[in-house]
Order: C-alpha cells, then structure tokens, then sequence
C-alpha cells in the first residue's frame, strides 16, 4: 500500500512539472502556409518537322509469273534455281520436234499454193485475151479470175501458217521475260506442259529496286491534309521514308514515296502508299513486315512538351499543369499529335510563354501557390 501511495505521488509531481512547463512556454501562433517547389518548362513555339510511323510490306518491283506458250515434254532446264537471271535468258527447252514439223509442212503448203496460183494467173491472162474476141463466155472468164484470186489468198494463207509455225517453235524455247531472281522450278525435265497452263513453271521477281506497300487509316490522312490546308503544316519537296527492320534496326538505304490509292480499302478503312527503295545487296525480300517513317511535313510554329508533364483525364484527354503569373496552378486540357522524340506535339491548350509544370505534380492541385524553378528544355525532357 505504501508504495503504491508513493507511485502516485511520483506521477502527480511529474504531470505538474510538465503543466508548469507548458503554461511557461505560453500559446503558440498558427503556423503559416507553405508553398510547393515546382520545376516549370516555358513554352517555345519552333519549327519542326513532322514524321509519322506506319506499317508496310515488301514488294518486288516487278514480278512475272513463267508459263509454257506451247504444249510438250520439258527437255531440259538451263538455269540455277534461287539465282539470277536475265530477260532474254532460255530457261526451259520443250521438245521441238513436232514444231519443226509443222514449220516443214507449212512451207511446203507455200510452195503449193505459189503453184497453184501461177497456175491461175496463166489462166486468167489466157481467158482475158480469149474474152475479148467472145472466143469464151463471159462466165468462163469469171471462174478463171476467181480461181487465180483464191489462189493468191491461199498464198498468203500458207505464210501465215509458216509465221505461226515460226513463233511456235520459237515458243519451244521458254525464255526469261524479265531480269531478277528465278524461284524455284516447279517442273523437272521429262514433265508434259501445256500451253498457257495455271501452273506456272516458276517465278521472277525484280528486286532491286524494291516496292514497299504503306498502309494509313484514312482518319489520319484526313487529318494531315487538313492541317496542310490550313496551313498548320508545311508541304515537303520531297517526302522521304525510311525503313525500321523487322529486328528493330534501321535499313541503310533512303526511300521515296511514289504514289498513294485514290480509294479507301472498305474492310480496313486505310489507304495504301507505296514507296520505292535501292536494294543493291538484296537484304529487303518480298512478303517481309517493315515499319516506315516518313517526313510529311513542317510545323513552323510547332509547340513541344514533354510526355512527363500531360496526364489523361478519365475519359481519355490530355491534361497539363500551367502556372499563372500569379504562381498559381491552372489545369488545361490540351489536344496532343505525334510524339516526337520523349515530347508531345501540342495542337491546342497551350500557347507561347504558358510555364507547364515538368515536376511535381503530385504534390499541387489546380489552385494552389507554387515556387517554380525554371528548367531548360533539354533538361525538361
């Protein structure tokens, strides 16, 4: 008991010391308010070029499918399948035999008919002097120069049928109808071909230069023939495209844009460009997916930010953080285009002079007071 009377006593001193304490320290003010440091980057309008990044596939400049133009038995094969040839260039040999034949029988059908029309002739002069002294009917006299005018018909009849026999031969020799890289033969030596089959013998394809097919929704094209209109953007001379490899790197060689369709693709909704570029050591082959990035344009008074300092809104807008002069915060919604190298390009919400906030947003409200420590833009991004 007496040590508990004793506990008491101790906690009762203490509690009136720490009282005495308080009341000499007196009442303390309310403390005043702080401010929050923030980094800010100070719009500059400057001129910039406009690129976009869209998807492509490879084509061969030129492609030609080789197909018999005569019916036979492939006797040979004179090339060396993957490689190169040039227009002009035998690549199979039909058995030419009964070509030959028939460019026999139908110079012999020639000399037949030159025959026969000598014949005629002879006979038609003959009645021609007869008819004059009604030695002949005049009906006779008709027959012969019908007769000697068939004749002659015939005559070139039979060289048409010896041209045809020519070509024909000539066809027995399947050449290269372009210059490039020969696939693969889908017929051996020995195989019954006909002419103008579906299967073809094998294919050629140019590939130096090559064709690069650019596919753009037509929304984004709209939108880049508006701004040029408007005179947002400034139309290139020249538009030139490069090229990012399947495996990320970028193709040595420059390309430029050819041409772009006159029709929207209904199912995709997107237009297709084609682009040409240099393939001298044959690295782009057909069918391969690329990536494409190409100049469209100048931005003369282009605004840049950096990606760090516009969030999203719930429903999806772009959102910067802007001090007044009065260094207070003010929240802008702002329309964003290209990214552009860590940077957002500014269509609207921003203008010349604005300071945006790059750090610390987390800590500031639409509202409140703000330090700001000015950075450069390098340092912004």
């Amino acid at each position: 008991m007496r040590q508990t009377l004793k506990m008491a006593a101790v906690i009762s001193a203490a509690l009136w010391v720490t009282a005495c304490n308080s009341e000499g320290n007196g009442p303390q003010g309310p403390a005043g308010p702080r401010t929050t440091e923030v980094n800010v980057f100070t719009v500059e309008p400057q001129s910039q070029e406009i690129t976009v990044e869209l998807p492509g596939r490879t084509r061969a400049f030129m492609k030609a499918e080789v197909r018999p133009q005569v019916s036979g038995v492939i006797e040979a094969r004179s090339f060396t399948e993957g490689g190169n040839v040039t227009a002009g260039q035998s690549l199979y040999q039909i058995d030419a035999a009964p070509y030959q034949a028939a460019l026999i029988s139908a110079k012999a059908d020639l000399e037949r008919a030159k025959a026969n029309e000598i014949s005629t002739r002879a006979t038609a002069e003959r009645y021609r002097e007869l008819i004059g002294s009604n030695s002949i009917s005049k009906q006779d006299f008709d027959l012969a120069e019908a007769a000697h005018l068939e004749a002659k018909a015939s005559v070139e009849m039979a060289k048409a049928a010896i041209n045809q026999a020519e070509i024909n031969l000539a066809y027995t020799k399947v050449e290269a109808p372009i210059s490039g890289h020969i696939s693969r033969s889908d017929v051996t030596p020995g195989a019954l071909v006909t002419a103008n089959q579906s299967q073809a013998l094998a294919q050629i394809s140019q590939l130096d230069p090559i064709n690069i097919d650019i596919v753009q929704s037509s929304t984004e094209m709209l939108k880049l023939k508006s701004q040029l209109a408007s005179g947002a953007l400034q139309q290139s001379e020249t538009t030139l495209v490069t090229l990012i490899l399947e495996d990320g790197s970028e193709y040595q060689h420059p390309g430029s844009l050819k041409f772009a369709e006159v029709t929207v693709d209904e199912g995709t909704g997107s237009v297709t460009m084609r682009a040409e570029f240099p393939n001298p050591d044959g690295i782009l082959l057909p069918g391969m997916f690329v990536r494409t990035r190409m100049t469209v344009g100048t931005d003369p008074n282009a605004i840049l930010v950096p990606q760090k300092a516009v969030s999203r809104t719930p429903r999806g807008e772009g959102r910067a953080m802007v001090v007044t002069a009065d260094n207070k915060v003010e929240a802008r919604n702002v329309v964003t285009a290209q990214a552009i190298d860590h940077q957002w390009r500014i269509l609207a919400g921003l203008q010349a002079g604005d300071k945006v906030i790059t750090e610390g947003l987390q800590r500031v409200r639409p509202g409140a007071s703000v330090t700001i420590q000015e950075i450069t833009a390098h340092a912004a991004n």
